[in-house]
This record gives C-alpha cells, structure tokens and sequence, in this order.
C-alpha cells in the first residue's frame, strides 16, 4: 500500500487524486484541492483513497492516539508515552501507530531507540474539507 502525503484530499498525491489539481500550490488550503462531497461528486479512485483514510480513522484507539498526540508536549509523543493511557500493550500501541502512519496522519522521527510521532494537521484538515459543505450549503434532504 502506498503512503499517503498529506498534500490533497484525504492524504493522496495529486497525480493519484483525480480530482486534484497536479499544479495546485503545495502550500495552499486544502479546501482548494479537495472537492466536498457536497460539491461534487467523488470519482472511484477519490473515495477509495478518502476511504482508506477514514478507515484508520474510524477506531477508538486510534482516535485517541491522535488526541493524545496532539495534546501532548510539543505536540509529541513516543510509544512509551501512550501505552499507559490507553491501556494497551506497546505492540498493539505500536500498530495503531503504525496504521495511522501509513495514513498519512502522522509522521515519526527516530531518535535512538524510540520513535517519537506528530500529527499531520494538513491531512486532518484535508479529511475535514473534503466532508464540509461549502458556506451556505445545507442539507434539503426530506428522508
């Protein structure tokens, strides 16, 4: 499976993600290189991708990782750091970790021993852009 980057909707590469711009500007907001679904509709390669990220989302543990990361010391945080307050041993801390990493949600760094992992903020606001409905845009649905 390929690693997401956190540059288009939902962590794809822009020359994988058909309904992103190939030369959009890296730097600009993700709401610029990822349609809502409200907008448009996804093409096959787009939800599978979106998917693929919602699917690492979409576990309580993982959930928390992220939260706990994030609020976290500088933002943070190593294995040893996230055993104790989920509960879980370090393998399976370590596989949730692992899963969200190849998300493309976060990053890690070696620093001897231990690996110490960061919250990708572009990708978890590339995910939230890609399920916003644009400014004004409410739901008619009557079911």
């Amino acid at each position: 499976m390929a690693t997401l980057t956190p540059t288009t909707c939902g962590g794809a590469r822009p020359d994988v993600h058909p309904g992103a711009d190939p030369g959009a500007d890296p730097g600009a907001d993700p709401g610029d290189r990822c349609a809502p679904l409200a907008r448009e509709p996804l093409a096959a390669e787009a939800a599978t991708t979106l998917a693929r990220t919602l699917k690492a989302l979409a576990d309580p543990a993982r959930l928390r990782l992220l939260s706990l990361i994030a609020a976290h010391e500088g933002g943070e945080a190593c294995v040893c750091d996230l055993t104790g307050p989920l509960g879980l041993s370090q393998p399976t801390v370590s596989h949730h970790l692992k899963v969200l990493l190849e998300a493309g949600l976060l990053t890690r760094e070696k620093r001897g021993v231990w690996a110490y992992y960061t919250l990708v903020g572009e990708a978890m606001d590339a995910v939230a852009a890609a399920l916003t409905a644009p400014p004004g845009r409410t739901s008619t649905s009557t079911c």
